[in-house]
């Protein structure tokens, strides 16, 4: 496969200068992450912030869901200057959500935790891709030194401290964290895709995309069965329930 290498900026597609396959394929992109970056918010704020068990935790939620809001600005804006529009994603319901993981609720703060330590880092991955991208303003947005990328790790972090703190409490408190990584791994690993998608080779084609699906999943159940494992928890069935492959 042939892969675009030049850099294009705003005023080159204003101009006419690019694929309008890329344009289109810019837009959508811009409008699934701008979707998920306002999407976590969606899920956990109304129930988690008034109900975190700690005061410090009750400020991680406040802090996370801002820092979301403003990535979801930041893509935003970038949306908007190639024509999206994007008050319907202000706007939508939970279940009309680009992707599933995004399409219900958080009700519980072992999903709060585990939503940060698997599904953050899936969000990790994914503007990962844009690094180095041939959409200049969206590689600017991710590239260091990026807020975008240190807030992100940071909300890995505090995840994935607090739902090891969780199984190490043991019991019943164990078997929950244990049930909610069971669901947000498998509804991360579904996160990235068909193996077999077309569309995300034409990313890949068009410079916007680094790794096929297949590789960056590969790559993130390398990174975190291990971390599951040194928690005492069991890695779960990479198949079971699971949508794509």
């Amino acid at each position: 496969m042939s892969f675009m290498t030049e850099k294009l900026e705003l005023k080159d597609i204003q101009a006419g200068r690019a694929d309008p396959e890329y344009v289109d394929l810019l837009r959508r992109v811009l409008a699934i992450q701008s979707d998920c970056e306002i999407g976590g918010p969606h899920l956990y704020v109304e129930k988690m912030l008034p109900e975190a068990p700690l005061k410090l935790d009750r400020l991680v939620v406040a802090r996370t869901s801002t820092e979301e809001i403003d990535h979801f600005r930041k893509f935003a804006v970038l949306a908007g200057d190639l024509g999206v529009d994007t008050t319907y994603i202000l706007q939508r319901n939970n279940p009309q959500r680009y992707l599933e993981a995004f399409r219900g609720t958080i009700n519980s703060w072992e999903d709060f935790a585990v939503f940060g330590f698997l599904i953050d880092r899936v969000g990790k991955y994914q503007l990962e891709e844009f690094m180095g991208c041939s959409y200049a303003p969206l590689a600017a947005v991710v590239e260091h030194p990026s807020r975008v990328m240190l807030e992100e790790e940071g909300h890995i972090d505090y995840g994935t401290t607090r739902t090891a703190e969780l199984a190490a409490v043991g019991g019943e408190q164990k078997e929950r964290i244990q049930r909610s990584v069971d669901h947000w791994y498998r509804t991360g690993l579904d996160m990235f895709g068909s193996s077999s998608s077309r569309r995300a080779e034409r990313y890949r084609h068009f410079g916007l995309k680094r790794r096929t699906n297949e590789e960056a999943r590969q790559q993130y159940i390398a990174e975190v069965e291990p971390i599951i494992e040194k928690m005492g928890l069991r890695v779960p069935d990479r198949q079971e329930g699971r949508k794509y492959t």
